[in-house]
């Protein structure tokens, strides 16, 4: 219930700043203005904004694909809203080096919920290495542990090749932290993973 609500207000958020330039100005992160204006909730509220509706319509949709699955199993260890503290925490952390390495970069601006979706996704994975993706434009749906080994050599090389509009650096970052989260807050999972992999 709380994976819809997330998505229920983000898409209300960027549908809003879709129309409205100076609520977007307001809450992208612009590193300069978490410096000078400590503005520090740009950290987190960047992660409810999006560059148009196909950018929004991907993130929504595998938040809602994986996230009820990590709601449930989370909210058994630490409630609902830990699952809810999990996903804001995951857009923070994931935005965290590219803060550092652009905080002096005036031209520098980032948004969308792709590090707190890639954090989701992969505690996912975790759960269930073998479920099968459909990831576009590949037609054959694909195992998850497959995807995840595609997805983070992919964004290493777009992060070290740089240019383009897309974050890869939060995508990375996010997708380790969904991983360490979930191991640290149950160790278990960890073996679960492996023999499920290898069973």
């Amino acid at each position: 219930m709380l994976t819809i609500v997330i998505i229920a207000v983000t898409v209300l958020v960027s549908w809003r700043a879709f129309n409205d330039q100076r609520l977007l100005g307001r809450l992208i992160l612009w590193p300069p203005a978490v410096q000078r204006n400590r503005q520090y909730d740009r950290l987190l509220t960047y992660g409810f904004i999006h560059a148009d509706w196909a950018h929004l319509l991907f993130n929504m949709i595998t938040l809602w694909s994986f996230g009820s699955l990590v709601e449930r199993v989370f909210s058994g260890w630490i409630g609902p809203l830990g699952f809810v503290l999990f996903y804001l925490s995951a857009i923070v952390v994931s935005i965290l080096p590219t803060y550092m390495k652009h905080q002096r970069d005036p031209n520098y601006r980032s948004l969308g919920a792709s590090g707190g979706v890639s954090a989701v996704l992969f505690a996912a994975i975790l759960f269930d290495p073998w479920t099968k993706l459909i990831i576009f434009p590949i037609p054959l749906p694909i195992p998850a542990f497959l995807f995840a080994i595609l997805y983070v050599g992919y964004s290493i090389w777009m992060d070290r090749r740089g240019g383009g509009n897309v974050n890869h650096s939060a995508h990375l970052w996010g997708a380790a932290y969904g991983v360490l989260f979930t191991v640290l807050l149950e160790p278990g999972v960890a073996g679960h993973f492996t023999r499920s992999l290898l069973g």
